[in-house]
């Protein structure tokens, strides 16, 4: 005789797709302080930049060699590139690793993380919805330094084209495009940090352990990069193509190097998004 298993029994109107919506996980995380914060940071770095560049001077002055650095006065898009130039290897990793390293640790710091799978929200739901909002979070930030940027560079120095670090301009509006592409790939490199981050979240009740990991291991990842007698391995570390967009601030742009970056930094962040996953779905959550 066969025995049939006892169908399990749902509320009227319960759809798994639609608990925990997107909306309201954005809602929840902008409310948050340290969104708060983070922005107000990202909102007064170029304030701070322009006002070290009124005190001390024409950027470069003194120096024989010329870098991007010593364009940042020539115009609003030289002034939003040096931005960032200067941010994107340490200050723009903070707000990734935050965003997607507090999401689902703070839940568990909370102790309501239980309540929120009770509800219930299904695991694989609660973390797509997390990591989606997470990522977007990330996205915002990245957009927004360059886009004050632009507009405090060319309140103070115009609107005019790109100034190019081996001479030459770009016009206004490729200049543009090229910022554009430049933070795309900002924001495509900074995706192992996101893996690692929302990775060590699952894994971790401290959201404090969990974004402090991933800006760890992402500062060791651009030390290792510096040992030049790792030869050749270095370029399996994502912090070796970080700055591949510079190939945007070229008279001739260059896209084998990002085209490389971009495919290193996907692998990595496809595996740790992946473990996070598979770890989440058997771990016993009391929290």
């Amino acid at each position: 005789m066969s025995t049939l298993a006892e169908p399990v029994e749902v509320a009227d109107g319960y759809r798994a797709g639609r608990t925990l919506p997107l909306w309201v996980e954005l809602v929840r995380q902008l409310k948050r302080r340290r969104t708060l914060v983070m922005g107000g940071v990202l909102l007064a770095l170029p304030i701070v930049l322009l006002v070290a560049f009124q005190v001390g001077g024409e950027p470069g002055a003194g120096n024989n060699r010329v870098n991007l650095m010593d364009t940042a006065t020539a115009s609003g898009a030289n002034f939003a590139a040096v931005n960032l130039f200067a941010s994107a290897g340490f200050l723009l990793v903070i707000p990734v690793a935050l965003f997607c390293g507090d999401t689902v640790a703070s839940e568990a710091g909370w102790s309501s993380l239980r309540y929120l799978l009770a509800a219930p929200v299904p695991r694989a739901r609660l973390l797509w919805s997390k990591l989606a909002v997470a990522l977007l979070l990330s996205m915002a930030a990245l957009v927004l330094l360059p886009v004050v940027s632009l507009a405090v560079g060319t309140a103070a120095y115009g609107w005019g084209p790109l100034e190019l670090p081996t001479g030459g301009t770009l016009p206004t509006g490729t200049a543009a495009e090229r910022l554009l592409i430049a933070v795309a790939y900002v924001f495509v490199s900074q995706l192992v940090t996101a893996g690692l981050a929302f990775w060590l979240s699952t894994r971790t009740d401290a959201p404090l352990g969990a974004v402090g990991g991933a800006v760890f291991l992402t500062i060791i990842g651009s030390v290792l990069d510096e040992v030049t007698a790792l030869g050749d391995w270095r370029d399996f570390l994502p912090a070796h193509w970080q700055y591949a967009w510079l190939d945007t601030v070229q008279p001739q742009l260059q896209w084998d190097r990002m085209i490389q970056g971009t495919a290193l930094s996907l692998t990595y962040a496809l595996v740790l998004f992946a473990l996070a996953f598979r770890g989440f779905a058997r771990k016993d959550v009391v929290s």
